[in-house]
């Protein structure tokens, strides 16, 4: 089944709640072309959060989730998940991110971070899971799901998300 993985933990790291002004399917729209744009996009550590390693670039690569495993949010399965929209209540999504030391003209790979994220929607309301699968969580699932919506209201025109207490 699209957007549901089979085995996403019941444990997890992080929940954050929040209330939206858009419907599910609105939302669901905004949340799949946020990480469409998140994709394979560098950033420097700075731009993310305080960095823990100097001159380090970013990587994000997410994945939504089909039964057993997950397939990679590019263009064709963007296009996909959107002409399948339906009141769905659960997304799941795989999150690589994936840390680069630049010297001059060279990059080494670092240890890569793994999470899991589960959104879920109920009227106005969206629900983050987070659960960290390996790595070393240089970047925390707190700013994993500060980085998603700040992706989400950044591209639009008013505020979409608003933090519930």
């Amino acid at each position: 089944m699209l957007g549901k993985y089979e085995n996403f933990p019941v444990n997890v790291h992080f929940i954050k709640r929040f209330s939206s002004t858009l419907n599910s399917k609105q939302f669901q729209q905004k949340l799949i072309n946020a990480l469409k744009s998140l994709n394979r996009k560098p950033f420097s550590f700075e731009e993310i959060t305080i960095p823990t390693i100097p001159n380090c670039e970013v990587l994000f690569e997410f994945g939504i989730a089909e039964g057993e495993c997950f397939n990679f949010l590019d263009e064709q399965e963007v296009n996909r998940v959107l002409n399948m929209l339906k009141t769905v209540q659960t997304w799941d999504f795989f999150c690589v991110i994936r840390y680069y030391r630049c010297y001059e003209q060279k990059k080494s790979a670092l240890k890569f971070d793994y999470y899991m994220v589960r959104v879920n929607f109920v009227v106005k309301n969206v629900e983050f899971r987070v659960f960290h699968k390996q790595g070393s969580r240089y970047i925390a699932p707190e700013e994993l799901v500060t980085i998603i919506t700040d992706s989400i209201n950044n591209a639009s025109v008013k505020r979409v998300l608003n933090e519930m207490v």
